[in-house]
């Protein structure tokens, strides 16, 4: 069973930043794939952005050029440095692995961005 704890989340005005952390209860290494999902009210979850085996980083169009996603195997944890952050990016972020066949989803944490 993997763990995921997230932090960071919050309420910013527009133009403002904020980095989401997620670490994990093993170590990152072993995982396909990490990324960061998000779910605004009333949609569909989305992929914001991940890092396959292959290493490449992999952006949602509507993040590309503000969001960064990185990983510190050290302390087995993702990131998410999210820059000029616009109201429309409210939602609740959702730290993403898959190792193997199986996905783990961390809890959630808010992320609100006001006009």
């Amino acid at each position: 069973q993997v763990h995921l704890v997230e932090s960071g989340g919050g309420l910013v005005q527009s133009g403002g930043s904020l980095r989401l952390s997620c670490t994990a209860s093993v170590p990152i290494g072993s995982f396909n794939t990490v990324g960061w999902y998000r779910q605004a009210p009333g949609k569909q979850r989305e992929s914001v952005a991940t890092i396959p085996h292959t290493g490449i980083e992999n952006y949602a169009e509507s993040v590309k050029g503000r969001f960064t996603i990185s990983r510190d195997s050290a302390q087995n944890t993702v990131f998410l440095q999210m820059n000029n952050l616009k109201p429309e990016d409210t939602a609740v972020y959702y730290c993403y692995v898959k190792i193997g066949l199986r996905s783990y989803w961390g809890q959630g944490t808010q992320v609100t961005v006001s006009s």
